[in-house]
């Protein structure tokens, strides 16, 4: 390919140990991995500038493109795919993803934005601090008030939160389980080879596993889910190494910083405590000597103490 035909990808950045935070990114980043494609990624965290207001956008000397429909069958026409999938395996394809539409999508969404604690004490200051000014105040309220759109359609009649959140999660704990159970012991979902339902199925699963989440429910039922665990680790492993190996390393020097601190904190009163329990337990050895003669105070006898006293 020549200097002229590279083909830029603007993303949303990723962060904990992610190459990038949205599904719709991952999906077309994991896709392009898969397949050897060559983007030029840019971490842009600015839908403003995008054409209709989105990422991830694909950018060529050509064209511009910024849905993941269009920016997928792109590169197929652009011959990087490597293999056709069958009838069967197509068949199979869209009713996974089509699960995935209905049933996580929409728990993702909650748990983001409509999820109180998580929304304030993560992802709103997240997106403030990775989005410029003045867009950073604009975009996490136009993504809640999105989220809040996708729930109200699917449950137009109740407005009890707490409701909502118990249904949602209800669907989405069993469309994990269904992919656990189509997984089983393999490493991808369509026989020995990474395909375009693996490059979806990471997209969801991964920020759920790894976002550090105030509210973990979900991500715990996912957690349980062990296979699908070991096929995010090995997607991330395989083809994001570099930002896997990055974050698992100040992931280990954080902890170890805080055992380091948290052990010189407490060495004062360590040392306190050991120096107390010292002088006790002298105090008690003494104590229990006089009592039972073992320990004899020397006394003047009366006849120097007479003489003392002329």
């Amino acid at each position: 390919m020549s200097t002229s035909d590279k083909m830029q990808l603007d993303v949303w950045k990723g962060d904990w140990g992610l190459p990038s935070i949205d599904t719709e990114c991952l999906q077309v980043m994991a896709y392009a991995r898969f397949n050897g494609i060559p983007l030029q990624v840019k971490a842009t965290n600015n839908p403003f500038k995008t054409s209709n207001g989105r990422l991830p956008v694909l950018r060529t000397k050509h064209t511009c493109l910024d849905k993941v429909s269009e920016i997928i069958l792109y590169l197929k026409k652009t011959n990087f795919e490597n293999s056709e999938n069958g009838s069967k395996e197509y068949a199979e394809f869209i009713a996974y993803d089509t699960m995935l539409k209905d049933k996580l999508y929409p728990a993702m969404q909650f748990i983001w934005w409509l999820d109180q604690a998580n929304l304030n004490e993560l992802i709103r200051p997240w997106y403030c601090k990775a989005v410029p000014f003045p867009f950073n105040y604009y975009y996490p309220s136009k993504f809640e008030n999105q989220a809040k759109a996708v729930i109200e359609t699917l449950y137009p009649m109740e407005d009890n939160m707490t409701v909502i959140g118990n249904k949602v999660y209800s669907e989405a704990q069993k469309c994990l389980t269904s992919l656990s159970t189509r997984l089983g012991n393999s490493k991808y979902f369509l026989g020995q080879s990474h395909t375009m339902l693996d490059a979806v199925v990471y997209s969801y699963l991964a920020p759920l596993l790894k976002t550090p989440l105030v509210n973990p429910s979900l991500q715990n039922h996912l957690k349980a889910c062990t296979n699908l665990v070991n096929f995010v680790t090995h997607i991330s492993q395989k083809y994001f190494r570099d930002e896997y190996i990055q974050y698992e390393k100040i992931k280990s020097e954080n902890n170890i910083n805080k055992m380091r601190k948290d052990s010189y904190l407490e060495f004062p009163n360590k040392r306190r405590d050991q120096v107390l329990a010292g002088i006790f337990a002298f105090v008690a050895m003494v104590g229990y000597a006089l009592l039972t003669g073992k320990l004899e105070v020397p006394i003047k006898d009366k006849k120097m103490i007479n003489e003392d006293a002329e």
